[in-house]
């Protein structure tokens, strides 16, 4: 079906679904299309070839997508973003296996894991230092309960004197790594139990951009790099980890590299998240066919000139380095700019394109987001499509009382 087309149906469809929620529908509207939302899962597990798939949080934030993530064959597990979160999640009976995305220094929330077997057991904190652990120790008196302990490994690219990649652990030789393993297997109150190698530079990049055919040219050659030396890497670190404690997984990788990293037999686990809902910066890979699932909506208010609409806000620009990919994108209906002077504001924006000559005043304009979880942090609720209907409203992390 023509790209036009099908915008032009998916406006039609939203704008009936949220005109049939009870009351003033409250904007910026957001929506979650389970249809997309499902058929992206089906889509990792297939990509990811019986290779378990550890749900990313920080791309949903929303309690009932997490589980309904987690409830389908394939997914295991959640990779959280932060402590308060992970004990929030095992409290409230929505995950039982976390594992921290990042090192943490809340103490007030290390305290609250130190103090509960039970959340001890289900949450594995990750650290790339000594000083992790210190940290850790500082807020416990008795080293009774076992924390679970997981090292984040450097996952970067390394060609030419540069490094390519996140810049994430400070480990990256076996020798380092190694280093760190024996100081938790040799402190008391600590479990080494995994490993994190995230390739950012392979799952988070676009490498099929139609406008950037030599760009992505590079970009692909540097992925494939990446990832024989990474699997070079891993054999070797895993061997030597494994001298020291009998490791229970090992997670990599992203919703844009669940490929390459389920093929290496050292991981057993791929991070996705991102892939469940599809931003507007996963458009442009070569290893999957994107369905957007996510859209918010922000009415039209002005009319400045005859082919210039301004909706209301929508200024939700992503995380990252600064750029228009960082923006969020006018879906529906098709055919509608930022414009350039303005771009997107947070209390008005204006859009210029063949349709705004029709839009009228009180009249919707769908966004994608560049980012999946970001847009959540600005609203309380999700609405939830299946079909041609709204069939839940569901509350966000910010809408639980929780901004994590």
């Amino acid at each position: 079906m023509d790209d036009g087309i099908a915008r032009h149906r998916l406006r039609a469809r939203l704008d009936a679904a949220v005109a049939d929620l009870p009351g003033h529908l409250r904007t910026p509207a957001m929506v979650v299309d389970l249809d997309a939302f499902d058929a992206n899962a089906a889509d990792l597990v297939r990509r990811a070839s019986g290779t378990a798939i550890r749900v990313a949080s920080k791309s949903l934030r929303v309690p009932a997508l997490l589980q309904r993530a987690l409830a389908r064959p394939g997914f295991h597990g959640v990779l959280g973003y932060t402590l308060r979160e992970a004990l929030w999640l095992h409290e409230n009976g929505i995950a039982d296996d976390i594992v921290m995305g990042y090192p943490t220094v809340d103490r007030d929330a290390l305290g609250r894991l130190v103090s509960s077997p039970s959340a001890a057991s289900a949450i594995t904190l990750m650290v790339d230092s000594v000083d992790h652990l210190e940290i850790i120790d500082s807020v416990r008196s008795s080293k009774a309960v076992a924390i679970r302990i997981a090292i984040d490994v450097d996952a970067g690219l390394r060609i030419s004197g540069q490094h390519v990649g996140p810049k994430r652990s400070p480990l990256y030789d076996t020798a380092a790594v190694t280093a760190l393993g024996r100081a938790i297997a040799d402190r008391p109150g600590f479990t080494l139990v995994g490993v994190m190698t995230y390739e950012g530079q392979v799952a988070g990049v676009p490498d099929d951009v139609p406008s950037q055919r030599a760009k992505s040219m590079i970009v692909r050659r540097l992925k494939s790099a990446s990832v024989e030396q990474l699997k070079v890497r891993r054999h070797e670190i895993n061997a030597a980890l494994r001298q020291i404690a009998p490791l229970e997984f090992w997670n990599a990788g992203g919703s844009g590299s669940v490929e390459s990293s389920a093929s290496d037999p050292v991981v057993t686990e791929v991070a996705a998240g991102s892939g469940l809902l599809v931003p507007g910066l996963f458009d442009h890979y070569q290893s999957f066919t994107p369905r957007p699932a996510s859209f918010f909506a922000v009415p039209v208010v002005r009319r400045p000139s005859a082919n210039v609409v301004t909706v209301a806000g929508g200024g939700f620009i992503a995380s990252g380095p600064t750029g228009a990919d960082r923006a969020p994108i006018p879906w529906a209906p098709p055919g509608l700019h930022l414009t350039g002077l303005e771009g997107a504001g947070e209390v008005q924006t204006p859009l210029t394109g063949h349709p705004a000559s029709r839009l009228k005043i009180g009249e919707l304009v769908w966004f994608r987001h560049a980012k999946s979880g970001e847009p959540f942090e600005h609203t309380d609720t999700v609405h939830l499509l299946s079909g041609s209907a709204i069939t839940d409203s569901v509350p966000t992390y910010r809408g639980t009382g929780n901004a994590f």
